[in-house]
């Protein structure tokens, strides 16, 4: 077998994890692949001779990718925002489960990204790096290109204002909410919306929700205000995952998934799903018929 194909088994071998690792750090399942592609092409331009462990190598590749990529994302924000085109490793040398993987993403979920989303890029990436794939920090010091001394009050930072923003966790109060949000969205009640919105909410969508015209990340308020006020007239109030949300059906198949993330009383993020596997996995169930 020759070196290239070599490499591309392994990193195929690889790609689970590390998208994990950048769907953690960008939010977004489609700049996730776009950073863990951009690895692959430095590794294939790469003399892999001096690499003791490609794993580890790769991990630091799509970390770095992924901190540029915030670096510039928090550098747009100073221009007004528009609508734009919105898995885990236990260390840089073990091999995690893709199965396990998939059940780890789905229990953090859209409320710890809303929550990462508050984080500087450098924040992020040393919490993510350490709190949920374990990575110690003197290898996130040199991603994030500060002492291990400092990576680790990087996250210990970012550690408090996770710990400091907690989403709402009663079942009623989110239906209230939920229900609040679906009543303005249908009667075109922009204020109303504005209102029920946290000024700083995020709503993601899977790339199947993005081939049916969605943008894939819409951010603030108002942009999401914009998007709902006078629609969703065929949502359903549904459980989501067992988590209060919206749910739109045609022939008794949900297409589909609205999930909310709330906090005191405010919709932070939105996840529109409509992956048929996601569906399936998440037992959409609707609450009135």
């Amino acid at each position: 077998m020759e070196r290239q194909d070599i490499l591309a088994e392994r990193f195929e071998g690889a790609r689970s994890r590390l998208r994990a690792v950048a769907y953690r750090m960008l939010g977004s399942p489609i700049e996730a692949d776009d950073a863990v592609q951009e690895a692959w092409l430095r590794l294939s331009r790469t003399d892999t001779a001096g690499i003791d462990n490609l794993d580890g190598w790769l991990t630091t590749v799509v970390a770095r990718v992924c901190l540029d990529m915030l670096r510039s994302r928090t550098s747009r924000r100073e221009d007004p925002l528009e609508p734009s085109a919105g898995e885990p490793v236990s260390s840089a040398g073990t091999l995690v489960d893709p199965e396990d993987e998939a059940v780890m993403a789905d229990s953090v979920g859209l409320a710890l990204l809303v929550v990462l989303d508050t984080l500087s890029p450098a924040e992020r990436v040393a919490f993510v790096l350490h709190d949920l794939f374990d990575l110690p920090f003197d290898e996130i010091a040199p991603i994030v290109g500060r002492t291990p001394e400092a990576a680790r009050q990087l996250a210990s930072r970012a550690r408090r204002r996770v710990r400091g923003t907690t989403p709402d966790a009663d079942p009623a109060r989110q239906r209230r909410v939920v229900n609040a949000f679906l009543a303005a969205s249908r009667g075109g009640d922009f204020t109303a919306l504005l209102a029920l919105l946290d000024p700083d909410v995020v709503l993601r969508a899977d790339a199947e929700a993005v081939r049916m015209g969605v943008a894939s990340e819409i951010r603030g308020a108002e942009a999401v205000a914009e998007l709902f006020s006078g629609r969703a007239r065929a949502a359903r109030p549904a459980l989501v995952g067992g988590v209060p949300g919206l749910a739109w059906k045609q022939r008794g198949e949900t297409q589909m998934a609205f999930g909310f993330t709330t906090s005191n009383g405010k919709v932070t993020g939105i996840e529109l799903i409509a992956d048929p596997k996601r569906l399936r996995e998440l037992g959409v169930v609707t609450l009135d018929g």
